[in-house]
């Protein structure tokens, strides 16, 4: 005798399943706008107006994620008696310098509709202790070979082609502003 085939009707729970789902992974995204790097409200490749006449500090230096996705930052010196790592734009928008917290250092900004891009880094030649050197030559690269910069208020991030991220905050200007 053949057996009759019985069709399962979905239920109230099965039904609202994908609902859930969505719902979920939407609200992450939603939700999860304001913990990433770049914050939401950030201002991808701002123009070099808009930095002219600042000074940053590097605060910190998060390096790519590890093979278990762990974010993990890099030791620097902080704070005016360890000779922090600095970058100052000019008051005329065409150069940045500053401090590698050893040498200093000079770089041209260069500006199209994608944003700016620093070209012809130069730098003096002190001898400093080797970790100090490493870490002038590592940010010297950064600055050469990064992929995006962010501002978001006070805040400056430097994005890596490595995926190496530096922070920096906004310090006080010491340049007279020229108008």
């Amino acid at each position: 005798m053949p057996q009759k085939m019985r069709h399962l009707q979905p239920t109230n729970q099965t039904s609202k399943r994908p609902f859930l789902a969505f719902f979920l992974l939407t609200l992450g995204f939603i939700s999860g706008c304001a913990n990433v790097i770049p914050p939401c409200g950030a201002k991808i490749s701002p123009p070099s107006s808009e930095l002219r006449n600042t000074r940053w500090e590097l605060t910190r230096w998060n390096l790519p994620p590890n093979s278990k996705g762990e974010v993990r930052a890099r030791q620097i010196p902080q704070g005016e008696a360890s000779n922090p790592i600095q970058i100052t734009f000019d008051t005329n928008g065409q150069r940045i310098s500053g401090s590698t917290g050893c040498n200093r250092f000079t770089a041209e900004l260069d500006e199209d509709s994608r944003g700016f891009s620093l070209s012809k880094i130069t730098s003096t030649k002190m001898a400093c202790a080797p970790q100090r050197m490493e870490l002038e030559n590592d940010f010297l690269y950064q600055l050469n070979d990064y992929r995006s910069i962010i501002r978001n208020g006070d805040q400056l991030l430097m994005v890596g082609n490595d995926r190496e991220v530096l922070s920096f905050i906004q310090r006080q200007s010491t340049q007279p502003t020229n108008k």
